[in-house]
């Protein structure tokens, strides 16, 4: 524990005294990151310079720290991506819901940047999944001459 500034002295000679005193008894010997400079030294920082950090420091997605317009765009874009895996059509549809719910919402109170973002059609995003869902069909070739043997290999998948 530091001892007090004494009544009449100067902060700062107070503050160098201390430093002084800490360097002579070896307090600041082998601390880490000795010799390494200060991380972000020099750099304009944004007002959410933390969060950002943060959310590379812990893996999380930066699309977080968007604004609610610019999220909804982005998943907008995305959403035959997310629903390409969904099992069913009503877990589609309900997906494609409440997207809808939440973009309803912005547009009666918008905040942010203006972006535009609309409802999505949900019939059309079923349409989309059920062609992305179709497997194609497999086809054998046939030999290129009328004449030619077939292998045993290609016979059996015919």
């Amino acid at each position: 524990m530091t001892e007090r500034r004494p009544a009449g002295m100067n902060f700062e000679s107070w503050l160098d005294k201390q430093i002084r005193e800490g360097e002579q008894r070896g307090e600041f010997d082998n601390l880490p990151g000795q010799g390494k400079p200060l991380p972000d030294r020099g750099e304009l920082r944004d007002p959410e310079w933390w969060a950002r950090s943060f959310l590379a420091r812990e893996g999380g997605p930066t699309d977080a720290l968007l604004p609610e317009s610019l999220q909804l765009r982005k998943e907008v874009e995305r959403l035959a991506d997310t629903v390409r895996d969904m099992p069913a059509e009503r877990l589609v549809r309900e997906h494609v819901a409440e997207l809808n719910k939440r973009i309803v919402a912005w547009l009666r109170s918008p905040s942010g940047p203006h972006v535009r973002v609309g409802p999505v059609d949900a019939d059309e995003v079923v349409t989309q999944w059920q062609a992305a869902r179709r497997k194609p069909v497999a086809t054998v070739e046939k030999a290129s001459e009328p004449g030619k043997k077939r292998r045993w290999w290609q016979r059996r998948t015919a």
